[in-house]
């Protein structure tokens, strides 16, 4: 019985760290810079990566980070990436960065999830109402802060969170997330401006909406 109960272990075990390895794998090199022409690349995990006799410091470096973001939008915010797409030296390295401009009096990072990583924001400059909601099985418990310049908080992995400026000047934060691609998806946009639409029956018993208030906001994305 108890070789049975050891071998029922040891299979969730495994089963549980194949999804551990699922997420962004530690590197098996010292780097793997993303390389766009494959001929002389190698495939590990990532990107392809660029022979490492042509690596060049230029490729850890990205500038721009000093630089504000037009928050002439309707929510308000801007977001500057350092994902391995601008930034080829983070491939397979399991970390990017983000700068966040808010426009002062409500500008927002709508919420939204990150598939792929946990995030930990720090604001620079302003006054940040920030927060997330736990899952279904957690009872969508809703954790929130006001972060003013210095303050950290972290986002847990999946969780869908927001940061919005409750202040009266523009605020800026910077966020570090545990993926080199940890992927973004915008609730609103993905619910109510996907393509194809999603059939309006569905958001309107998803939601508890009229019909023509779900045509209505599939019509504003």
């Amino acid at each position: 019985m108890k070789s049975a109960y050891f071998l029922i272990a040891s299979a969730l075990l495994a089963f549980a760290s194949s999804f551990a390895s699922a997420y962004d794998p530690s590197p098996l090199q010292d780097f793997c810079v993303a390389i766009n022409d494959t001929k002389n690349g190698v495939f590990v995990n990532g990107k392809f990566c660029k022979d490492p006799k042509l690596v060049v410091a230029e490729d850890f470096f990205l500038s721009g980070f000093d630089k504000p973001g037009n928050t002439s939008n309707a929510v308000g915010s801007f977001v500057t990436p350092a994902f391995v797409e601008q930034l080829l030296g983070l491939n397979t390295l399991g970390v990017s960065l983000v700068r966040i401009d808010f426009a002062p009096y409500g500008g927002l990072n709508p919420p939204h999830t990150h598939p792929r990583g946990t995030e930990i924001l720090v604001v620079q400059e302003g006054t940040l109402y920030v927060g997330f909601v736990s899952s279904n099985q957690d009872g969508n418990r809703l954790f929130t802060k006001v972060l003013n310049k210095g303050d950290i908080f972290v986002f847990p992995i999946g969780m869908i969170h927001f940061q919005l400026n409750i202040g009266k000047t523009p605020a800026v934060a910077f966020a570090a997330l545990s993926s080199q691609n940890p992927g973004t998806i915008t609730i609103a946009n993905s619910v109510f401006g996907s393509n194809p639409p999603i059939n309006p029956d569905v958001l309107t018993k998803a939601f508890m909406l009229d019909k023509n208030v779900v045509k209505y906001l599939q019509s504003r994305f």
